[in-house]
């Protein structure tokens, strides 16, 4: 069903640090699932919602982002007119001969008056659902607000950032906490936020004229005094990440038949980069229990209750159990993981031992030798 809106996801989150992991790229280009990067679902979300204008802002280490995302083909975003655009920090030399000042706004403010839609559907990159939106337009029309935020109640069980609504009775915003000790509710915000487009050139055109260059989902809902922000509450299945933990823990949560049912198997497609594989090798003698192996693998060893990343070798006499283990690592024998996370292109020697924490997992980052 078609919906009168464009889309703009931030592919950056300035209170989310990932260590190792987020070093060399953006948090939506963060891998997880298998094959998926964590923008793949809120950009099938607005795919399959209709939507045909998505603007995607990187604000640095965002060749990776890039390198997935391409021309948006993957997401039949590749179009003469609209489609996909990436929208890089700079726009032109003026940016970066004031020091940046102006940031990302300038090609902000370009990117939503080249665009005819009536509403903008801005979202963090830190959330996994999958959903159309659909309902929150409607929703939002009928409400006569001038935006509109999507929550629900997860509190502050995920950690730091939580972003804490207080919602009248009415269902209208009165007050947001950021990771407030003694949260007034336990609504959340998910970080998906409708307004007009032309309130939004409005309070970018305003941002850029006082010299603010902080644009966020926390900056406009900090707007409420100004205007009317209803909340709209999401009950189905989210994910957040705000640290490797929560990384962790939602990527062996996609391990659960019911969360990958939720998340793949709903009728609404999860688009991605295809890449041409052969088909996962498995060695005479190996053990797999309760994994997520993807294409390309070679399995001799014993994998239990993990999450390998296509092109992953794992040798003989080698035991991995809870452990995320990305593109193209290279397992020798007789090495143990327990609790750990690999980034892509790692070697890891004969013989190694790691155990950590579900807690607090064991990272090794991109392209180490172990």
């Amino acid at each position: 069903m078609f919906i009168n809106a464009m889309g703009l996801i931030l592919a950056d989150h300035k209170r989310i640090v990932l260590g190792d992991l987020s070093r060399p790229r953006a948090l939506a280009a963060m891998p997880i699932g298998g094959r998926y990067r964590i923008i793949d679902f809120m950009l099938s979300n607005m795919v399959n919602s209709g939507i045909n204008s998505v603007g995607v802002i990187a604000l640095n280490k965002y060749k990776s982002l890039m390198d997935h995302l391409g021309t948006g083909s993957s997401w039949d975003l590749d179009r003469k007119k609209q489609g996909l655009s990436l929208l890089p920090p700079y726009i032109n030399s003026v940016n970066v001969e004031k020091g940046g000042e102006v940031d990302d706004l300038t090609g902000l403010l370009n990117f939503f008056q080249s665009n005819n839609q009536k509403y903008v559907i801005l979202s963090d990159s830190n959330i996994i659902f999958n959903n159309t939106f659909n309902e929150f337009v409607t929703k939002h029309e009928e409400s006569g607000a001038d935006m509109s935020i999507m929550y629900n109640r997860d509190g502050i069980k995920y950690g730091s950032p939580s972003v804490m609504l207080d919602i009248d009775r009415r269902g209208y915003l009165r007050d947001m906490m950021i990771n407030p000790a003694k949260p007034s509710s336990t609504r959340c915000s998910l970080g998906v936020l409708i307004l007009d487009r032309e309130l939004l050139i409005d309070l970018v055109e305003e941002s850029i004229a006082r010299g603010e260059h902080d644009f966020s989902i926390e900056y406009l809902l900090k707007k409420y005094e100004q205007y009317k922000i209803k909340g709209f509450e999401y009950k189905g299945l989210t994910l957040r990440i705000n640290s490797i933990p929560t990384y962790f823990s939602a990527t062996m949560r996609l391990l659960e038949e019911s969360v990958r049912k939720d998340l793949f198997w709903s009728g609404l497609p999860v688009y991605t980069k295809v890449k041409d594989e052969a088909p996962s090798l498995y060695a005479e003698g190996n053990v797999v229990e309760n994994s997520v192996i993807s294409d390309g693998c070679s399995i001799m060893g014993e994998v239990k209750d993990s999450m390998l990343f296509r092109g992953v070798r794992i040798s003989k006499h080698a035991k991995i159990k809870n452990c995320i283990i990305m593109q193209d690592v290279h397992v020798s024998e007789g090495v143990e993981l327990e609790n750990v996370i690999i980034d892509k292109n790692c070697v890891i020697r004969p013989g190694i031992k790691l155990l950590g924490q579900a807690d607090y997992p064991v990272v090794i980052g991109k392209g180490a030798i172990v």
